[in-house]
């Protein structure tokens, strides 16, 4: 298929996006949404102990993370379509849901983040512990240095200062003992995010946990937007495919300007369709719908005609009431269509 001009200006030499483009988009997009659903369960589920609770508690945050995504990509259809008062509904209710997810996002994000500081302080506070042990044989060593030099004065050296001695070198022993074995623990390693934390504490000037503070927000909303924005994608490729195979469709409300009387049509400026309409100045498949209508394929209904062709209300509007002055379809009481030619 030739590219093709229609209701993306900028698209006009566009293709459909490749295998490749769509198994990275699909794949970024899953990434996403899992780790913010993953990341959502760590504080849901640490809501109760109870496993029953736990259960409802998991569930719900999905719940909450599938609605959001959902949400945001029904914004994207009711806005290409032109259903703004729809759009304003659906993007109220995904920024609720999506505060919900940031906050689930934030909690598991700082569990995760005060786990590994756990880590690092307890392997610190083994080390400490060695130290001040070897710090308290130093200390005796001292002491008892002091005494054997009193005994010394007061000649004594036989009975007090042999004793010290021999009592020093055994604490010489065990504090050899002490540090060969603080040395053989495992270094305490500082982990990247830690060190991140660290460095954004010391650059802003603040302290270390108000730099994790920052941090975890920034990266709960980042993932945020990232999902959003690829879902968003998969939305817009879609709604160009459909497009891009239907050419005369008109899925944003707007058509190329190839005659005066389509011009018109497009722009609010006429309010019915030509006595003798055809594809050509209509900018949509006239005939194929009163086909399909005929053939009964699709319902006798504006929403069903809307959504197979991706028309705009005020041209479904206009269709059926030229459907209508041609005498091929009637409004029944209940002001529903049905086929009549």
């Amino acid at each position: 298929m030739n590219p093709v001009a229609g209701p993306f200006p900028r698209d006009t030499y566009r293709f459909p996006k490749g295998r490749f483009s769509i198994v990275s988009v699909y794949s970024f997009t899953s990434a996403a949404i899992v780790a913010s659903t993953i990341f959502s369960l760590l504080l849901f589920l640490s809501l109760d102990d109870n496993p029953l609770m736990q259960w409802l508690f998991g569930a719900l945050a999905v719940i909450f993370e599938a609605g959001k995504f959902y949400a945001w990509y029904e914004f994207g259809e009711r806005r290409a379509h032109g259903n703004y008062t729809g759009a304003a509904s659906a993007l109220g209710f995904y920024l609720i849901l999506a505060l919900i997810s940031i906050g689930g996002s934030i909690g598991g994000i700082n569990s995760a983040t005060n786990a590994a500081q756990s880590e690092q302080q307890q392997g610190q506070a083994k080390v400490a512990a060695y130290d001040r042990q070897i710090e308290a044989i130093e200390q005796q060593i001292a002491l008892n240095n002091e005494a054997a030099e009193r005994y010394i004065e007061l000649d004594r050296i036989a009975t007090g200062v042999a004793r010290l001695q021999q009592e020093n070198t055994q604490l010489r022993k065990e504090q050899q003992q002490l540090a060969l074995t603080r040395d053989s623990l495992p270094a305490v390693a500082q982990g990247s995010v830690l060190g991140l934390i660290s460095n954004l504490a010391n650059t802003l000037g603040v302290s270390t946990d108000q730099a994790q503070s920052w941090l975890v927000i920034f990266l709960s909303v980042l993932l945020d937007l990232f999902a959003a924005f690829f879902v968003g994608v998969i939305g817009e490729e879609q709604r160009f495919r459909h497009w891009y195979h239907h050419p005369h469709s008109d899925p944003l409300n707007a058509t190329a300007p190839a005659t005066s009387s389509e011009t018109q049509t497009t722009s609010g400026q006429a309010t019915s369709l030509p006595e003798t309409p055809n594809d050509e100045t209509l900018g949509f498949p006239y005939t194929d719908i009163k086909t399909a209508l005929a053939a009964k394929t699709i319902r006798c209904s504006k929403k069903a005609v809307s959504t197979e062709y991706a028309l705009s209300q005020d041209t479904v509007d206009n269709l059926f009431t030229q459907l209508q002055k041609e005498g091929l379809v009637a409004k029944k009481p209940n002001h529903h269509y049905h086929w009549v030619g």
